[in-house]
């Protein structure tokens, strides 16, 4: 039998296209970022802070010493504590219209993010790993929008989603990214899977761009769990607070027209459920 749970909003629509959310012990609150802004956002209390780290914030992950590893446009970027840059790694590709997208890390510290093209054709997006001496290598080639990264709670599995494709993929994180393994099938009309998380029983939470929903899939691919969200653009999911026992949800409003909107006021808000199992501490990045 699948569960139905609802999510509630926690801010207004504050994101034009919110994504990524990141709980970590040193934050205020959950963090995200308002991606197309190039903004990360921290919700502090009720207030919701917003600072400005790049045309695009795609991804983003805490370092180990302190401070904060960023996917921008074209490459990553390396925050101090207050986010300001402190050293820009350089570009992986010349294109303009190829940008970072989503991401995570693994438990040896590195930080795996793909790219998509801005309008999302076939074959333009990649999937690309930065370890903690700063090398990076290209991964995965020959996808269309790389997105939600995650990793099994003994961390021999990394998760990953190529949108279009409607799966959730399995691979080694320490061997061949080709060589994956589906886990889940997103149903034709339930959206398009986004951004995922991993909660500590291995269960596996991804948003549903189009799909208005959050489903938990099983280890086994099995879906037990639907949240509801009075939205469709439903980008990222992440577990936060203290016990790491609250589910948030971030949210779009872009590209959606006037009457959507008016449809839809809560597009681009911070949502949250309580789904009684908790979330893993998030992976730092190790540089």
């Amino acid at each position: 039998m699948v569960r139905e749970l609802v999510a509630i909003p926690v801010t207004g629509p504050v994101a034009g296209h919110g994504e990524g959310p990141v709980w970590h012990r040193s934050y205020r609150g959950i963090r995200w970022v308002d991606l197309h802004a190039g903004d990360i956002l921290e919700l502090d209390g009720d207030e919701v802070r917003r600072t400005r780290v790049g045309e695009v914030a795609a991804a983003f992950r805490p370092r180990v010493g302190g401070g904060t590893v960023l996917a921008d446009r074209r490459g990553f970027v390396l925050l101090d504590a207050d986010l300001r840059v402190e050293r820009r790694l350089g570009d992986l590709w010349d294109g303009p219209d190829v940008r970072m997208n989503d991401g995570g890390c693994t438990p040896d510290g590195a930080f795996w993010c793909g790219s998509m093209a801005d309008d999302g054709r076939p074959g333009a997006g990649e999937l690309y790993r930065l370890d903690p001496d700063l090398t990076v290598r290209r991964v995965l080639t020959g996808l269309t929008i790389a997105n939600g990264f995650g990793v099994a709670p003994d961390g021999r599995e990394a998760y990953h989603v190529d949108t279009p494709t409607r799966r959730i993929d399995a691979f080694d994180p320490g061997g061949d990214p080709f060589a994956r393994r589906t886990v889940a099938r997103i149903p034709d009309g339930a959206g398009l899977p986004d951004g995922l998380t991993v909660d500590a029983d291995g269960g596996i939470w991804v948003a549903l761009w189009g799909g208005s929903a959050v489903h938990r899939y099983t280890p086994d691919g099995v879906l037990d769990t639907v949240v509801r969200l009075p939205v469709t653009q439903v980008t990222a999911c992440a577990f936060g607070g203290p016990d790491l026992g609250s589910l948030h949800v971030t949210t779009s409003a872009h590209g959606l027209d006037a009457d959507a909107r008016s449809a839809q006021p809560g597009a681009g808000a911070l949502f949250v459920v309580e789904p009684g199992v908790g979330g893993l501490p998030v992976l730092e990045f190790g540089g």
